[in-house]
């Protein structure tokens, strides 16, 4: 059977392979440290647990409009009010099937045909295979550790063509940790504005940041900004509700009522039981939140002081999400080889960089418990004095 053009540009995500990969190793017996998969490791906060069940208990198991509940949009509005200074109608929001859907529907809604797409590298594995998927060209810009792994306004205006029609921002980043300044991101917008670039902003980890680091919405920077910006978020990182699949969009009204006809013939929507979870999150305690986030500076501040002081790698310390990417060069290695050698040796799960469009780099996640980021930490340093 013959398979259309787009799926033959478009791979499985590298991230999920190595997971599952550690997970069969540990399945048949074998001590892993998986320090690959970016999902955190509590358990959704009980208050919302609870309010998925009463969802299901009640009933609440039904259709709901496409571009989700009302009081779910208006929870979400009222959120980006109070938490990013943006001022997003109900009807400007579409909730989605996980932050993920956000940024496809997002692409698939603005990116026409041979549409270039900027994406700074690294990236999150999944930018390039959305922008091909919707017909576009994704152009790669590769940012550095002397930078912060951040792409910088001269960069953008460098890689603008004719053609170009969006870039991808993600700030704080995964795989990086990196988290865009407002001054920095003024800058962007700057640039952006001059050809009416669209700025697809995607913010699943905003409120995972660092010491006195505080994540910037793009939008909330100027009226200007906020007229070229697609806002994605999510319920995922923050609450830990990986498997419920709840994100949100939200956009000018024209793009947010394109994005609700295209998701009107996929999904249609997210569960609902999962959608009155998220109205428990948005409305209820944010106590867990916080305390998850204490939790990963602590790990962050470990990982990056351990690192730092490992032969043949360099690190650049992460102010928010949590991923660390670590340098590799001097060890000779592909990504990929490093990866491949440390997982046979040492039994340690990494990503390769390869995977995020930097082949001299390799990441490590720390949304795992401290004890398991110790031990994979020692077997990593013994591999580095032995590589």
């Amino acid at each position: 059977m013959e398979l259309a053009a787009r799926t033959t540009h478009v791979t499985s995500s590298p991230t999920l392979a190595i997971d599952t990969k550690a997970k069969q190793m540990k399945a048949v017996g074998e001590d892993v440290c998986n320090l690959g998969t970016g999902e955190p490791d509590f358990d959704t906060p009980e208050h919302i647990r609870a309010a998925g069940i009463v969802a299901i208990e009640e009933g609440f198991t039904r259709y709901t409009p496409s571009s989700g509940l009302a009081e779910l949009r208006e929870a979400i509005s009222e959120k980006l009010k109070k938490d990013n200074d943006l001022d997003y109608k109900p009807s400007q929001i579409i909730v989605t099937c996980g932050a993920k859907q956000a940024c496809m529907n997002a692409i698939l809604a603005t990116v026409n045909a041979d549409d270039e797409v900027i994406i700074p590298a690294p990236y999150w594995v999944s930018y390039p295979d959305m922008v091909r998927v919707a017909g576009g060209e994704p152009v790669i810009v590769e940012t550095s550790e002397a930078n912060g792994w951040k792409i910088t306004a001269e960069q953008f205006a460098d890689a603008m063509t004719p053609r170009t029609k969006m870039i991808i921002l993600n700030s704080p980043s995964n795989p990086t940790g990196a988290v865009y300044s407002r001054e920095e991101l003024e800058k962007l917008v700057e640039v952006a504005d001059e050809e009416g670039i669209i700025i697809l902003s995607d913010e699943i980890y905003e409120k995972l940041t660092y010491d006195d680091v505080k994540a910037v919405s793009v939008a909330s920077i100027s009226q200007t900004a906020y007229d070229l910006t697609i806002t994605v978020n999510g319920f995922s990182k923050a609450y830990a509700m990986t498997g419920w699949r709840l994100g949100y969009v939200a956009a000018p009204e024209n793009v947010a009522k394109a994005i609700d006809a295209l998701q009107s013939h996929m999904t249609a929507h997210t569960a609902a039981p999962s959608q009155k979870a998220g109205i428990a999150a948005l409305k209820g305690d944010q106590q867990a939140v916080g305390d998850m986030k204490d939790e990963f500076q602590v790990r962050r501040d470990y990982v990056h002081d351990r690192l730092s002081k490992m032969p043949n790698i360099s690190v650049v310390k992460p102010d928010g999400a949590f991923y660390v990417m670590i340098g590799i060069e001097r060890t000779a290695l592909t990504s990929q080889n490093f990866c491949d050698k440390l997982l046979s040796r040492q039994k340690v799960a990494l990503v390769p960089g390869i995977a995020f469009g930097n082949d001299r780099t390799v990441r490590l996640s720390y949304a795992t418990s401290l004890d398991v980021i110790k031990k994979g930490l020692d077997r990593l340093e013994e591999f580095l004095r032995s590589a």
